[in-house]
Parts: C-alpha cells; structure tokens; sequence
C-alpha cells in the first residue's frame, strides 16, 4: 500500500513541505503527492495513509480543503490520516503547536474529520515574489505582529527538522483494518 500526500499551497511552501515528507516516507512506504485542487479522481483502495497539508492566506486555508474533507470524510477516517498547516504566524513558539494555532485549532474545530496526527510548520516570507498587493498587505501584517517588513528578503521560517520529525511519527503511526 502507498501513502497519499494532499496539499494547498499558495506560493509553493507547503507543496515543498509535502514533498520533505514524502522523502522521508520513502524508506517505510511509496508515496504520491497531489496538489489538492487537483484531486478529484482519488482512487482510494491504493492507500493506507492520507496526510494533508495546507497554507493559510490572509487568516484563511483555502476553501477547498474543508470542501474535500467534507467528502472525503469516510476514506480519511478509514485510513490512518494527518494534517499538517503552515502559516507564517507559527514561526512564534507559543504559536506553533495544533494547540496553539489559532488557524489549526478552529479548523479542527470546524472539520468533521478529524485526523490522527497533526502539526503546524512556520512558511515562508517570500516579498520579491508577491504580487504589489500582497507584498503591501504582508508587510503590513508583519508590522503589527513584529515580523521582517523589507520587501527584499526572502525568510524560511520553516523548522526542517520539525518536518522530519513529523513524518516519521505519521510513519510509525499503526495503521487500520480498511
């Protein structure tokens, strides 16, 4: 059986992300990663493991992401399943724990599937790459929460080793009776 590897990802951090964790699946198990948008004919009987990632913009994941749990609540359930969300407020500790991320929290919250695992990974600050509008709105969020405002840096946020460690732990996770 294979892994299945979900994302959304806005400006490609989380699909990166995706990709760090199907490296390191590899030796316990094969692995397909797949833009969620681009997920619908999921052919279900090939995997015994779903991980989901997704961005937050803006105080918001991607609609489509409850849209497909929503669906897909059933085959999530029925596998062993995790979620992991990235967003650049997780780049504070007391913001970077399911428990403590306000995002992730309500959408678990909200979400009728509720995985087995889950984490939260800081992104990306990415100015030179965002459009005007963007990069203005992110600066000036950046301002208020005390982040880096110069729109010609580009930060990784992302703990590595965090990711690593992540998917080892979904790896190792027992896996369901389908």
């Amino acid at each position: 059986m294979k892994a299945l590897i979900l994302y959304s990802s806005r400006d490609g951090q989380t699909r990166d992300i995706a990709a760090r964790i199907a490296q390191t699946l590899v030796p316990h198990q094969l692995c397909d990663v797949i833009d969620l948008l681009e997920a619908n004919q999921i052919d279900w009987l090939q995997y015994d493991r779903v991980l989901i990632g997704a961005s937050i913009r803006y105080g918001h994941f991607n609609p489509a992401l409850l849209k497909f749990v929503t669906q897909h609540k059933a085959q999530l359930q029925q596998r062993v399943s995790g979620f992991f969300s990235v967003n650049l407020t997780a780049r504070k500790a007391d913001k970077c724990t399911p428990e403590t991320n306000a995002y992730t929290r309500k959408f678990l919250e909200q979400s009728p599937w509720q995985p087995d695992c889950c984490a939260v990974f800081a992104g990306a600050l990415r100015y030179p790459r965002y459009r005007w509008f963007d990069r203005v709105m992110i600066q000036f969020i950046m301002r208020m929460t005390g982040g880096e405002t110069d729109a010609s840096k580009e930060v990784e946020y992302t703990d590595w080793n965090k990711v690593a460690l992540f998917a080892q732990d979904f790896a190792q996770l027992p896996g369901k009776s389908l």
